[in-house]
């Protein structure tokens, strides 16, 4: 048998979808090695300048007379260039750099807790918290609140019951070895404001907990007097670690 059969005929057994698909190619230029081609407008032609005023960028070359734009580079100074003098950047150089995970706390030690209850600044027959050190004036609370350290040991006598964000191993067995009782509490930079001036609340809010994983495990702790060891095991805040089984 004779294969007398058409274009047109072989295009009209396809099916309806593949029909369109083969009308839409069948304009297009078929591709071969004397077709293939840059898109139109991916290869820029190159200006020619200086050659005769009636190009339009003649002698000047389109840049007019003098000044840095006339110069060569098309007048553009290299990044943080100033005009000939020493740039900021290399004479005011950014030196360090701020740890986003560091702690800013202001360091309290037991010889000027003891000497402020001796002049009767802090009264130690009641509960010392950061707001009573800050009102007094024995420090000036930081943005994370007060670290209590064992320097000048030695001088304390009275049994203080004190609350502070964080305290030394040394400071806290001296204030338990004279009687005394101290707990370190979370508190965050609204709680912290809130508890050194309630005046400025409507309403207090609630104490915020700690949410990172080294705060968590550090006020959970007992042996730091963390105020979340004490906690009933239902209202604990569960640990941030997996166990691989």
């Amino acid at each position: 048998m004779l294969l007398t059969a058409t274009v047109k005929d072989l295009t009209a057994r396809l099916a309806p979808g593949t029909r369109r698909c083969y009308a839409t190619l069948r304009p297009l230029t078929r591709i071969a090695l004397n077709t293939l081609a840059d898109n139109p407008g991916a290869v820029k032609r190159v200006k020619r300048v200086g050659r005769g005023s009636s190009s339009g960028k003649g002698k000047t070359c389109g840049r007019g007379q003098k000044g840095q734009k006339a110069r060569a580079g098309n007048g553009k100074p290299r990044l943080n260039f100033e005009g000939g003098q020493t740039p900021l950047s290399k004479k005011y150089p950014k030196r360090g750099f701020t740890n986003i995970h560091g702690k800013e706390y202001t360091v309290l030690n037991l010889d000027k807790l003891q000497q402020w209850i001796d002049m009767g600044r802090l009264d130690a027959c009641r509960k010392i918290t950061m707001k009573e050190l800050n009102d007094s004036g024995c420090v000036k609370v930081k943005a994370d609140g007060v670290q209590l350290l064992a320097g000048g040991v030695e001088q304390l006598r009275t049994p203080v019951d004190l609350e502070v964000s964080r305290a030394s191993t040394q400071a806290i067995a001296a204030i338990e070895a004279v009687g005394g009782r101290i707990s370190c509490i979370y508190h965050n930079a609204l709680g912290l404001r809130a508890l050194l001036h309630p005046e400025k609340f409507l309403k207090l809010p609630k104490q915020a907990l700690p949410t990172k994983k080294r705060d968590v495990e550090w006020y959970s702790d007992a042996k730091h007097r963390g105020y979340l060891a004490n906690l009933p095991e239902k209202m604990a805040i569960p640990s941030t670690t997996t166990e691989v089984a």
